[in-house]
């Protein structure tokens, strides 16, 4: 590999990375608030709106949709408040919606599978809500919620390489501009290979991690 390419994958490469775990980062922190939100919700502790309800069905409306159409449908919107629909800053946007909607589902998901004798127990010691979320949701769901959020990364990574069919950068942009334009295989290859690796690493640390918190 001659060092011009060599230069390409590094960089594609920390594309992927900054997309990955940009996106991540803002959608872990607001599909958590979002996920707590959703559960209190269905459990009364916080009253159902218009609004609470049409938060529900855009994030199941979102984890139905293909990810391509969410990243086309984006383009208005990111060229509107940052004067650009590609590039890394465009693409961000969309994978930080797509992350929000997983992370919140994994968060309700693994809150409502929290066993219901230990939230008993605190009701019955006189604890309310508030404190059974922060003492007893919170903590036995957080293995699941770690779990959750490697498979989330993991997706991301296949998302960031969607993107690259709208020049959203990374490798999957280096695959489709570089190598099939270009009828260069052992590039498309190399970075198909790349994106499972990165991908498959995301979703064994998750696992790791949530198994060390479940031995605890």
């Amino acid at each position: 590999m001659s060092s011009p390419t060599l230069d390409l994958f590094i960089t594609s490469f920390g594309e992927t990375l900054l997309m990955t775990g940009t996106s991540g980062a803002l959608g872990t922190m607001l599909g958590g608030l979002l996920g707590v939100f959703m559960h209190l919700v269905q459990h009364r502790v916080i009253a159902a709106t218009a609004v609470s309800r049409a938060l529900r069905m855009t994030v199941q409306g979102l984890r139905s949709t293909p990810s391509i159409i969410v990243l086309a449908a984006t383009i208005p919107l990111t060229h509107a408040l940052l004067g650009q629909s590609n590039g890394l800053a465009a693409t961000i946007a969309p994978l930080t919606i797509i992350a929000t909607s997983f992370v919140a589902r994994h968060v309700e998901a693994a809150m409502n599978g929290v066993d219901h004798h230990l939230i008993e127990a605190a009701q019955t010691l006189g604890a309310s809500y508030w404190q059974i979320l922060r003492k007893v949701l919170i903590p036995e769901a957080s293995a699941d919620i770690i779990a959750g959020l490697g498979i989330t990364l993991a997706c991301l990574v296949g998302y960031s390489a969607l993107a690259g069919a709208i020049g959203g950068g990374g490798l999957g942009d280096l695959g489709i501009r570089y190598g099939y334009a270009n009828f260069l295989p052992e590039v498309m290859l190399t970075a198909a290979v790349m994106l499972i690796v990165l991908a498959e690493t995301f979703h064994v640390l998750g696992n790791m991690l949530a198994q060390r918190l479940n031995q605890r």
